[in-house]
């Protein structure tokens, strides 16, 4: 504004309407909980500045929504624990390779009691899955087949069929990539129940491999949605191996990703879809029994980035978002995000359980946490010091922290 002429300054007096009812929170009370996580009181009242001075007020004169939680959590050191184990069992087949399982539990080391398995989410935790073999059966007598030994799986993300693949882990998604559904042959005899079943498996699951087939015909149901989704400096593309979609009767294949929106039904076959983004949603919609794609996806390093260094990628039923750390080199202006992709029958919830972006009274549109529903595009912003409950309509969220 330098070359444009300053105006004085000037103050008017000015008179407000009263200020309205808000709620005041005391500081919370003694933790709950010797160690580890506990909850903590705290006296929540309305009152209502009236001549400088602060009346208490009955409390449906404050808003409701915005009234703050009267439990805090808190911790005042942490506690120890440790992942234990139950016995394996035996094994699943009487004969041939099969499978042992084994329950796993958090161990608190001072009660040496079950807790929360929260608890124990930072210890790295053996596998609660292994193959066995029974001896050759009757019929097979010769050698175990190469894919009878499974690789260890984590409860952390359901991703169906996935023995016979490597453990690899990839920083950026926190949790082990399993082989997804390899492509599908059709089953003789009395395998044809069993392949059926791992047909339906595929609609609703979260693929975090690599590469991989999906094999989305023979569904019962007329929708059927998987997601592929790899680390932020990656990105997909899918190339349709066959189709057997109707198109004259409606049916049709969906393609959506943050960057891009695609349908289509006729010259699917031999086609390449590139999403141009980490994260892509495939729905299927058909009317016919029986129909459907089989289709083949891939991940490449971005040819863009369409990110910040300090975005972060989350996949997974649960885990814990830090406000990220904003380096002085990445400049002003900068919004750091977090980015949630679950499988698509699930849902996400958000709590905070720490916000403090500075004193209530001073939220300014620069300061502020923003939480999208990638679904709907709505947006919801948090001020000040509130402990929010957030949930989302679809399975897709991201979130913004200003400043």
């Amino acid at each position: 504004c330098q070359p444009v002429p300053k105006p004085e300054s000037r103050v008017e007096a000015c008179e407000l309407n009263p200020c309205p009812p808000r709620w005041k929170v005391t500081p919370a009370g003694p933790c709950s909980s010797s160690c580890g996580l506990g909850l903590a009181v705290q006296l929540v009242t309305c009152v209502q500045t009236l001549h400088g001075q602060e009346v208490l007020q009955e409390e449906h004169l404050c808003p409701v929504a915005e009234k703050p939680l009267t439990s805090v959590p808190c911790v005042i050191r942490t506690c120890s624990y440790e992942w234990s184990f139950s016995e394996w069992s035996e094994c699943s087949t009487s004969c041939g390779n099969g499978i042992q399982t084994r329950q796993d539990f958090c161990l608190s080391s001072l009660t040496h009691k079950p807790v929360n398995p929260l608890f124990c989410r930072h210890f790295p935790k053996a596998i609660v899955v292994r193959g066995c073999s029974a001896g050759p059966c009757p019929e097979q007598g010769g050698p175990q087949s190469p894919g009878a030994q499974l690789q260890p799986v984590t409860p952390a993300t359901h991703l169906p069929t996935a023995a016979a693949a490597p453990d690899h882990r990839h920083k950026d998604l926190g949790v082990p990539l399993s082989a997804g559904p390899r492509e599908q042959t059709k089953p003789s005899g009395g395998e044809e129940d069993t392949a059926k079943r791992s047909f339906l498996c595929v609609c609703g699951s979260l693929f975090l491999n690599a590469t991989g087939i999906i094999n989305m015909t023979g569904m019962d149901s007329r929708d059927c949605t998987v997601t592929i989704g790899r680390p932020l400096r990656e990105e997909i593309s899918v190339t349709i191996l066959e189709s057997s979609l109707n198109c004259t009767a409606g049916e049709i294949l969906l393609f959506s990703g943050r960057m891009m929106w695609r349908t289509g039904c006729r010259k699917l076959p031999l086609s390449l879809i590139n999403s141009r983004t980490n994260t892509l949603i495939v729905k299927q919609r058909v009317v016919l029994p029986g129909n459907g794609v089989i289709l083949q996806y891939n991940s490449r390093t971005a040819t863009k980035k369409y990110y910040q260094d300090c975005d972060q990628q989350l996949f997974g039923p649960q885990g814990e978002i830090v406000n990220p750390v904003q380096f002085p080199a990445e400049g002003q202006g900068v919004v750091c995000r977090t980015f949630i992709t679950v499988a698509p029958r699930q849902r996400i919830s958000i709590r905070a359980l720490n916000a403090d972006l500075g004193p209530e009274g001073n939220q300014t549109h620069f300061n502020y946490i923003l939480v999208r529903d990638v679904s709907t595009m709505k947006t919801v912003v948090f001020h000040g010091k509130q402990q929010f409950l957030w949930q989302s309509t679809g399975s897709q969220a991201e979130i913004e922290f200003h400043e």
